[in-house]
């Protein structure tokens, strides 16, 4: 799943479009590397997203197409 897309569908970005502009704007890191919207997330993928001076990490434990709400924070494991 491109990255972008998993962003939106933990819901750990609101919105696929507001992944796709951090990401290009170089704030999104995959297991240590700066990452594009269309680079593929895998399980055990490390993500860091920086929210001005906000630092997010989480470790990728499952990759779905749709997930309700609740079970969105499953996708994840804050590090």
């Amino acid at each position: 799943m491109r990255l972008d897309k998993y962003l939106k569908v933990s819901r750990l970005i609101k919105r696929r479009t507001v992944a796709n502009e951090a990401c290009d704007a170089g704030r999104v890191m995959i297991n240590g590397k700066v990452a594009k919207a269309s680079v593929d997330v895998k399980a055990g993928d490390k993500i860091t997203i920086n929210f001005g001076n906000k630092e997010v990490s989480v470790e990728v434990l499952t990759v779905q197409e749709t997930v309700k709400k609740e079970e969105a924070k499953e996708m994840f494991r804050y590090l």
